[in-house]
This record gives structure tokens, sequence and C-alpha cells, in this order.
């Protein structure tokens, strides 16, 4: 006789969170194995209709199709890191200039400390000797943990082309695993899940890459402008370092406004620098992200701003990459799995239109005594209708 065990809500919390520690402990142990693995998986669904087109078009064998679109692959992002290489060794010709100008600037933030605070510069140097004490001491571990990272990546600039080719190849092997581990039942919804989770993926890629070209050819353009030298690279930079959201602009920002102390002191670049970013994220926040990324995964910004914090924290900078499609993905399956629709919709953006805001009321929290319903709203009924039959079918 089949029982089902039932377990009281706080049970049922506690298996929750303790599965969450487990996942969160396992991929920041594992985060050296994962991270390639996960990118080729997100590259290999970008570059599967490639290898269909290859395929299917050019009656091409499936192994050199897989291989023609991971070399095309890898020699877009090499000409890229080749152009970005390339300017930055003339960039660095300029470290002496950089230096000096460094300096003009620190010696009037002194005489401004000094105007403002009383402090003389003995002063200010001690307290900037006392506050960078420790920083010393640990060189010698950040020279280490540096070397360590460059040959991390220099590993995964292998493997991750490798991984990508086998996802590739093996594509079919894996879905028949997939139909292994359902029963037959479930087909149908697998077939969903996956066919979603693929133009989710291909989507968000490719508007990534759109917004990236859009926000290099615009903050190169305004960087033209007000005369910054460096404006190629630092537009390129800005669009590259953009895909990483929220945080990758912020350090675009303080790069180019390092790197505009290779033409001068005057403090109106940086002011212009600051301008053009600011004017460049309006219009990639309210016109490129709403129509090129937005349009493809429906993530609201705080599930967004989370996730991307957790994944810096469990796998740097490559975590905050991999956070917003990893997130995409859960929702495509809490979408589609009843016990876990909450949750989808919980990550989900369903806001309404800015005209729709004022007629929006929510009658369960109303200030009133009794809970009415203004039969004038629309909004309010729908939401209203969504609630009750929730509850009922509960």
């Amino acid at each position: 006789m089949n029982q089902t065990l039932r377990f009281p809500f706080y049970a049922k919390l506690a298996f929750t969170l303790l599965s969450l520690i487990c996942i969160l402990a396992l991929f920041y142990a594992a985060q050296d194995i994962l991270i390639p693995i996960l990118l080729a998986v997100l590259f290999a669904i970008m570059l599967r209709p490639m290898v269909v087109f290859l395929t299917q078009k050019l009656k091409l064998p499936h192994v050199i199709s897989a291989i023609i679109a991971v070399l095309l692959f890898c020699l877009v992002f090499a000409g890229i890191f080749y152009f970005i290489s390339v300017q930055i060794g003339d960039m660095a010709n300029d470290w002496g200039k950089i230096k000096r100008n460094l300096e003009t600037h620190f010696n009037n933030l002194q005489q401004l400390v000094y105007e403002n605070f009383n402090l003389n510069r003995r002063e200010q140097e001690k307290i900037i000797d006392d506050a960078t004490k420790d920083t010393v001491a640990t060189g010698k571990e950040l020279v280490g943990v540096t070397l360590l990272s460059f040959t991390d990546i220099f590993m995964n600039l292998i493997l991750i082309p490798i991984y990508t080719f086998l996802f590739l190849l093996y594509r079919n092997h894996f879905i028949k695993f997939l139909c292994k581990l359902f029963s037959p039942e479930h087909h149908v919804k697998l077939r969903d899940i996956l066919g979603n989770i693929k133009v989710s993926v291909q989507s968000y890629i490719v508007g990534l890459l759109i917004e990236m070209v859009v926000v290099s050819v615009l903050t190169a353009l305004g960087f033209m402008l007000i005369g910054l030298k460096y404006w190629i690279l630092l537009g390129v930079i800005t669009g590259v370092l953009n895909l990483i959201p929220y945080i990758g602009i912020t350090i675009a920002g303080v790069l180019s406004i390092v790197a505009s102390l290779t033409g001068s002191t005057d403090l109106s670049i940086i002011i212009g620098i600051i301008v053009v970013n600011i004017i460049v994220q309006l219009v990639d926040n309210n016109l490129l992200v709403p129509m090129i990324v937005s349009s493809k995964v429906q993530i609201n910004a705080l599930v967004s701003i989370v996730g991307i914090i957790i994944g810096g924290a469990l796998g740097g900078f490559s975590g905050m990459f991999l956070a917003i499609p990893i997130i995409a993905i859960l929702k495509v399956i809490f979408d589609r799995i009843a016990p876990l629709e909450p949750w989808g919709y919980l990550m989900g953006d369903d806001l309404p239109k800015t005209f729709e805001w004022h007629r929006i009321r929510f009658p369960l929290y109303s200030d009133t005594s009794t809970d009415t319903l203004n039969v004038d709203s629309p909004v309010e009924v729908k939401i209203f209708t969504e609630t009750t039959t929730e509850s009922n079918k509960e």
C-alpha cells in the first residue's frame, strides 16, 4: 500500500534551506570545474543554429559543422581580445604621463583637504600609511593569487572550446539521457522545457551581443566628441564589461577616467566621461534592455541584482555573467512544474504599463474595514479574479 508522507511546513522549509545551502556550497567548492562547463553549455546553445545551417543547407558532416562553428566563435573573440591587447600596449607607453597626471591630481586633492580640514601633507601621508599598512603585508599573497588566476584563465580558454564542441557533438546523446530519466508521460513537458530553454538562452545571448555592439559604438562616439584619447578602445571595453549587468559599467567608467589621464589633467574630461556614461546607460536601460534583452528573458530587476551578487560571490566575473542565464533557465523550469510555479512567478516581471499604475488597487490590503472591489478598474478585477481562482484551486 503506497502512502505519501506529508511533512509540516517548518520541516519542508528546513529541507529546502538545507538543499539550497548544499547546492551553493557544492557550486562554490567545484566552481573551477562547473563554470567552464556552464559557459560551454551556453555557447553550445548559441552556436546550435550555425551547426544546423552548416549541416542541413551545406550538407556538411555534423562533426565538421561543429568544428567550423567553434573555430569561427574562437576567431571572433580572439580578434576582439587582440585589438584590446594592442590598444592597451599603446596605452602602456603613456604610463609615465599617467603617473605625472595622477600626482598632479593627488597634490590638488591634498591642498583641498588642507584648506578644508586643516591637515598638512605630513599628517595626510601618515593617515594613508596607517590605512595601507595591512595591504602591503599581503602583497606577496596578492601576487600569488594573481598568478593563479591567470593560470585558471589560460586553462579555461583551452577547455571551454573543447567542452563546447563536445556538447554540440553529443547533443542528441544528452537529450536521450534526459528522456531516460523521466517516464514517457512526462516527455511532452520535458520537450517543452528544453525548447523554451533553448529559445530563451539563444535570444538572451544574441540580445546581449547586439547590446554590446550598440553600447560600444555609442560610448566610443561620445568619447570622441569630448576629445578623449583611445576612444575606440574605451568604447569597446565599456561594451564588453556591460555584459555584466549593473556592475560592469561602473568598472568601465573607472577605467575610462584613469585612461583620460593620458591626455591632460583637465577635470572637464572626467566630467565629460561621467556624462557620456550616464547618457549611454539611460539609452541602454530604457531602450536597448527593454527592447532587446528583457523582451527575451522576463526577470525582474530585484532577482537579477541579487542573482548577480550571489554569482559574483560564488564565481567572480564568470559567475556574474552566468547568473542571468541560470535564473532564466530556472524560471522556465519553475513555470512548468506546478509545485514550483509560485517561485517562477516571483522571478518574473509582470509590472503593468506606466499608464496603468494609477488604476491598481489591492483589495486584500486596503485601509478600509471592508474589502471592497472597484468594478471600474479592469486591472484590479483581473488581480482579484486571479487571486481568488488560485485560492479556490488550493
